[in-house]
């Protein structure tokens, strides 16, 4: 999105800069009394191992535990489109030992529809944006369609024939099929998986024509010639598909939609332990290992203070509730 490009512009420095309560010669305290951290950190990641998320939390964790002398634990708890992991953290104790690493889901997009154990608002505190990622619209080879224009050409002449696979209902692959619909006035079926594992088997078989994936796993598919990339849904080519087009470029104006990583802690964890954790994190994503590992998952490096991470939410939670009550889209409940 427009506005995320330009916030990644104004940050483009963020990573590298030591926040305020980080500063040498201050050491936060939990509010006990005790310096912090006394003992290992867990990073909560909300979905199974092996994804994007699961990555740079892995990644910077590493980082975080070389330089604040404490084991720093990634903890996997998947269910629910993230909202199990999520509802864990919002009701740990808010002494900075629990951290989120969420994405749109259960920060943005499902609060819009459906009831939610957690508040975003009330119950959690922004720490950073860590980073940002495109998805990629890729078809099945055997639909003759050899880019957007044409799809849509498709699906036009077969109202209700077409179906688009999602990792789950409230997800980002779900509110950029229905983003589609609407920016084209598409009759197309939606057809939620329960995540983005079991949908790529199906894909490749042929059994689902479309899909809005994330691009670690689709990319490797794409170059060997079992799935054709159409575009990539940001306002940005992606340096990891250069050669794919962004949705607007290949005639959806407007389109834009990404995929983000960002983390939280309980609301009440007090502040002086929020803006180590923010230091922390956002040195952890300056490191060059880590910047070049995560690009290579099409992922691009933000960093940003709590502050710039609250009205990033905030547009993209503005943002996702009119696409939900443009398109109509339903939750699970």
């Amino acid at each position: 999105m427009a506005r995320m490009q330009e916030l990644i512009a104004v940050c483009a420095g963020c990573v590298f800069v030591a926040f305020s309560g980080a500063v040498a010669g201050q050491v936060p305290s939990t509010g006990s009394g005790q310096a912090y951290p006394v003992k290992a950190i867990r990073v909560v990641v909300p979905y199974a191992p092996g994804g994007a998320t699961d990555l740079t939390a892995r990644l910077v964790g590493q980082k975080m535990q070389e330089t604040m002398k404490q084991n720093v634990l990634v903890e996997n708890r998947p269910g629910a489109g993230g909202v199990i992991g999520a509802d864990n953290v919002a009701k740990a104790a808010p002494d900075g030992y629990s951290v989120l690493l969420a994405v749109p889901a259960e920060i943005a997009i499902l609060p819009h529809l459906q009831k939610m154990p957690y508040s975003v608002e009330k119950d959690l505190a922004p720490v950073s944006l860590a980073v940002v990622t495109p998805l990629v619209l890729v078809v099945h080879p055997s639909l003759p369609v050899k880019n957007v224009k044409e799809l849509v050409e498709f699906i036009r002449k077969r109202p209700g024939q077409l179906s688009y696979a999602s990792a789950g209902t409230g997800g980002v692959q779900h509110l950029s099929g229905e983003l589609l619909k609407i920016a084209m006035k598409l009759d197309m079926v939606h057809v939620p998986y329960k995540g983005a594992g079991p949908v790529m088997p199906d894909l490749i078989g042929g059994h689902v024509p479309m899909f809005f994936s994330g691009m670690p796993p689709a990319m490797p598919h794409v170059k060997a010639g079992k799935l054709r990339a159409l575009a990539v849904t940001t306002t940005r080519r992606s340096p990891a598909a250069p050669d794919v087009p962004t949705m607007a470029q290949a005639g959806v104006p407007g389109f834009d939609i990404s995929n983000w990583f960002a983390y939280f802690v309980p609301a009440g964890t007090p502040a002086a332990v929020i803006a180590r954790l923010n230091s922390e994190v956002n040195r952890g994503l300056a490191q060059k290992d880590v910047k070049e590992k995560l690009a290579n998952v099409g992922a691009e490096v933000v960093g940003t203070s709590p502050e710039e991470l609250a009205k990033f939410v905030r547009a993209e939670s503005e943002k996702f509730a009119r696409l939900i009550k443009d398109s109509g889209a339903k939750g699970t409940d």
